[in-house]
């Protein structure tokens, strides 16, 4: 424990804050190409084939990115842009591929959470285009405009 000259002459130090994303060097987010797309196994209690990516910055970092939803379109030379956000069960992956932006396509039939995911909303509207019958439509349609 300090005296009181010590505190008064020195101070107390702050602590230093680390950043859990240093490639990204305080931006929210980095462009990057893909060098590698391949699968990895998790950590010991789960089990599964979890998609990643080797990416190199455009800062000259190179990281490895999680690929999030079912299913992508990514291999080697695709253009994609990265976030923060580790993976818990992956040692190591500390970035997330943001879907639906440059060359990595959105997740395709994903209803909800769909923002994340960089899904259209296409496919709800579709649905309920269908589900409105042709003889309402064609009356709306016949009305007179006015002007």
């Amino acid at each position: 424990m300090p005296t009181i000259n010590q505190l008064v002459r020195y101070g107390r130090s702050r602590k230093q804050w680390k950043t859990k994303s240093p490639a990204l060097q305080s931006c929210p987010q980095r462009r990057g190409v893909c060098t590698r797309v391949y699968t990895t196994t998790p950590k010991k209690p789960n089990s599964a084939l979890r998609k990643v990516c080797r990416v190199r910055l455009t800062n000259g970092y190179e990281v490895t990115s999680y690929i999030p939803g079912i299913g992508h379109n990514l291999q080697e030379h695709s253009i994609v842009l990265i976030r923060g956000g580790r993976v818990k069960d992956l040692p190591g992956v500390r970035y997330h591929t943001i879907r639906g932006t440059l060359d990595a396509q959105g997740v395709a039939n994903r209803k909800q959470s769909r923002s994340k995911y960089g899904a259209k909303r296409g496919t709800g509207a579709q649905q309920a285009a269908q589900a409105a019958p042709a003889t309402q439509a064609a009356p709306t349609a016949a009305a007179p405009q006015k002007k």
